[in-house]
C-alpha cells in the first residue's frame, strides 16, 4: 500500500509545470541537447537572483529564446488575492497559484531592522490540530517548488527586501505539514539558499513540523537544509492526542527520542513552540513537564500564547498564566 505522504508528493507533482521550481539541471533539460549550460544558469539567476516578473526584463537573453520559453512553460509567479494590512506592520497575502486558482496565506512580520516571511507548503492541512484555523480546511493539496519559493519572491519584490541581509528570515510555519510535502520543500530550500539562486543562509531558513518522526531524520540527511522547529504544544502524551491527533501514529516519546538522533550542525538549536491554551496546558506542571522533556537537548522554546479565531474552541491564557510558565522554563 502506497504511503500517505508519497500520495501527497504525487499531488504536488501534477500541478502544472513551471519555470519557478527548476533549477539548473531542470532548465538544460528544457532547453533541450546542445544547449550551453550557461544559458540554463543566465535563466536561473534571473528567475531567482534578479527575481525579474518577467523574461523580457532579462535583455542578456536572445529574445528569440525568451519567445520560446514563454511558448513553452509559464512563469509560474504568483497574484495577489486578497492583502491585509495590520497596525503593527505586518501584511498577510492571500496569494494566487497560477496552477488552479487556489490560494495561500504568506504573511510578511517585521520587527525592528528584522523582517520573518512566514510561507506555507500546502494548501490546507491534513493534520487536525485542534487548535489551528487551516486544520478546518483540510487538505486540497501539496505545493510544488515553484509555488513554495514564489511565495518569498512575491514578498521580497513587493517589499523591497535583500535575501542576502542578515534580518531577513523564512519560515515554514504557514498553511500545511512541511515534512508531508518534504522533496518539494528540500527542493525550494536549495534554490531558496543557492547563492546564485534566490540567495538565503540556510541559517535563516527554518521549517516547523507537528512531529512526523520517519521524516524528520530524512530532513537531518539532507545536504541543504533549513532549521528544525517542532510544535509541541503539550507536556505528556494525553494530552497531545487530544490536542493534536497525529500524536496517535507518532508518540511523544518517539518524536522526542528523534528530536534527541536529530543531527544538529555547528550554531544550530532545535526549537520547539509550545501554543498555551487557557486552562489545558498553562499550568506550572505543564512547564515542569515540558523542562524535562528538553532536558539534555540543544534546543530553544518558543512560548506564545492561543490567538483564538472562529470556530477555534480555546482560550488565550491569561496572562499571569503566561508568566508564571514563562519563568519556570527560564530558571531551568
Amino acid at each position: 500500500m502506497r504511503s500517505y505522504s508519497s500520495i501527497l508528493e504525487e499531488m504536488a507533482l501534477r500541478t502544472q509545470p513551471t519555470l519557478l521550481g527548476l533549477d539548473v539541471a531542470d532548465l538544460l533539460d528544457l532547453l533541450g541537447p546542445g544547449a550551453r549550460p550557461f544559458r540554463a544558469r543566465q535563466i536561473y539567476e534571473a528567475l531567482y537572483k534578479h527575481n525579474v516578473a518577467d523574461l523580457d526584463e532579462t535583455t542578456t537573453l536572445p529574445k528569440d529564446l525568451r519567445d520560446r520559453l514563454r511558448a513553452e512553460m509559464p512563469h509560474g509567479r504568483l497574484t495577489v488575492d486578497q492583502r491585509f494590512n495590520s497596525v503593527d506592520g505586518t501584511v498577510r497575502y492571500l496569494l494566487k497559484l497560477p496552477a488552479d486558482g487556489r490560494t495561500v496565506e504568506s504573511v510578511l512580520m517585521p520587527q525592528d531592522d528584522r523582517h520573518t516571511i512566514c510561507i506555507s507548503s500546502q494548501v490546507g492541512c491534513p493534520v487536525d490540530c485542534k487548535f489551528c484555523l487551516t486544520a478546518q480546511m483540510g487538505l486540497e493539496r501539496s505545493l510544488s517548488a515553484g509555488e513554495i519559493v514564489g511565495q518569498v519572491l512575491h514578498v521580497c519584490r513587493e517589499h523591497n527586501l535583500d535575501p542576502r541581509a542578515s534580518h531577513c528570515n523564512i519560515v515554514m510555519m504557514g498553511m500545511g505539514e512541511p515534512l508531508l510535502n518534504l522533496p518539494n520543500v528540500l527542493k525550494a530550500t536549495r534554490i531558496l539558499c543557492d547563492d546564485n539562486g534566490v540567495g538565503f543562509s540556510q541559517r535563516r531558513v527554518t521549517v516547523s513540523t507537528s512531529g512526523i518522526v520517519p521524516k524528520i531524520a530524512e530532513l537531518g540527511a539532507a545536504e541543504v537544509r533549513p532549521n528544525l522547529a517542532i510544535s509541541l504544544n503539550a507536556s505528556h502524551e494525553e494530552q497531545r492526542v487530544a490536542l493534536m491527533p497525529i500524536t496517535k501514529k507518532y508518540h511523544l516519546a518517539d518524536l522526542m527520542a528523534a528530536c534527541k538522533a536529530y543531527p544538529l550542525r555547528p550554531r544550530e538549536f532545535l526549537f520547539f513552540e509550545y501554543v498555551m491554551l487557557r486552562g489545558v496546558n498553562d499550568t506550572d506542571a505543564d512547564a515542569r513537564r515540558v523542562v524535562a522533556l528538553l532536558g539534555n537537548m540543544k534546543a530553544k522554546l518558543n512560548i506564545i500564547a492561543l490567538n483564538p479565531g472562529p470556530g477555534i474552541p480555546f482560550q488565550t491564557p491569561d496572562p499571569e498564566r503566561v508568566d508564571s510558565f514563562q519563568k519556570i522554563v527560564m530558571r531551568s
